[in-house]
């Protein structure tokens, strides 16, 4: 059985990098990554003690919320995870969301009541990003 935490504060950067690694690969710093962690609301589901999913929203609390990514193992896709992490994300949220979204699942987004609205746009940091 699949158990969600909203504003999962304990979720520790070492376990979410692991995680994020399985299904979006990349050098994360640890120390980065906590701080990163500490600064949004986590919105997290776990099969008895392993991460399968994760939610974070960055919001200032009035005007503007984005989800940062919304992430679940590729063996756990399919299985309603993603939907219900989404779900927890409008019902606990204190700002509209706004968020871009990979290519091809656009109609994953559509199927949970999320509508296409403004184009997204990236500036790119000069020099090491740090990731």
């Amino acid at each position: 059985m699949i158990e969600y935490r909203v504003d999962d504060t304990g979720l520790a950067a070492a376990e979410f990098i692991a995680f994020a690694n399985q299904v979006w690969k990349g050098d994360y710093d640890p120390d980065r990554t906590q701080s990163a962690l500490e600064r949004t609301l986590n919105i997290t589901a776990y099969d008895g003690g392993t991460l399968v999913g994760a939610l974070r929203i960055l919001s200032d609390g009035y005007f503007f919320g984005t989800i940062t990514e919304l992430l679940v193992l590729p063996g756990y896709q399919k299985r309603g995870i993603g939907s219900r992490l989404l779900a927890l994300a409008k019902e606990h949220t204190p700002t509209m969301l706004y968020f871009g979204a990979q290519p091809g699942v656009e109609a994953f987004y559509e199927k949970n009541g999320c509508r296409r609205s403004l184009a997204a746009y990236e500036i790119e940091r000069r020099g090491n990003p740090g990731v």
